[in-house]
């Protein structure tokens, strides 16, 4: 039992710092070029450090109904928010102002069901893994699917355009840690951490190693 809660907390611990750090790269790139995909991708690393952080929560043995809401809502957000980012990168005024109208409702559908439904505990063996209510997980796959799509369909355009492996990298990691946000309904519940370290290290790998000219400018 030692032994499973210090390595979640060591792996949550690890992805947290990495999170953090990369979700301050952005926004002090996102204060210095003022552009739209770098506010969205900061603001969903910050929210995406922050799930960890309650991941952290739940790994000391703290669990609530606020807390498990809260980590539930964020884990939607997160995946809305990154592809908000990746969206900017379209040049169809009319697609990126429909997925706007689609990311609102949907966040204050999600905001609703999560609030109003009962989470029991889904924390086994110090990681976040159970079956949610089915409002829940059908609100969070009206989300998580659309966002997917849009990630794919930007990163795939992307490449094509540029042929930028670091470009590759970004919307892989992206896209990662989307997904890994919805991993707890898994049969394998430590994946979710292996997903969420996976593409933190691809997104660092892009980041960090692009030219200064970067897929925002």
């Amino acid at each position: 039992m030692l032994v499973e809660q210090s390595l979640a907390l060591f792996s949550t611990g690890l992805i947290f710092v990495l999170s953090a750090i990369l979700a301050a790269y952005l926004t002090m790139n996102y204060v210095a070029k003022k552009t739209r995909s770098l506010l969205y991708w900061s603001a969903g690393m910050w929210v995406f450090a922050i799930s960890v952080m309650l991941e952290i929560v739940f790994a000391l043995g703290i669990y609530s109904q606020p807390l498990i809401k809260s980590y539930l809502f964020l884990v939607s957000l997160l995946v809305e928010l990154l592809a908000l980012g990746s969206i900017q990168l379209v040049g169809s005024r009319a697609i990126r102002y429909s997925y706007y109208i689609f990311t609102v409702l949907s966040t204050i559908a999600a905001l609703y069901f999560v609030a109003i439904s009962y989470i029991g505990d889904i924390i086994t063996g110090y990681v976040v893994f159970g079956l949610l209510p089915l409002s829940v997980t059908l609100v969070s796959s009206i989300i998580t699917f659309p966002a997917a799509v849009v990630l794919v369909a930007v990163a795939a355009v992307s490449y094509w355009r540029t042929h930028s492996k670091k470009m590759l990298s970004i919307i892989a990691g992206t896209v990662v840690v989307s997904i890994a946000g919805t991993l707890y309904i898994v049969q394998f519940p430590a994946f979710l951490y292996y997903a969420e370290f996976i593409g933190i290290l691809l997104l660092w790998l892009g980041f960090f190693s692009r030219k200064k000219k970067g897929p925002s400018a």
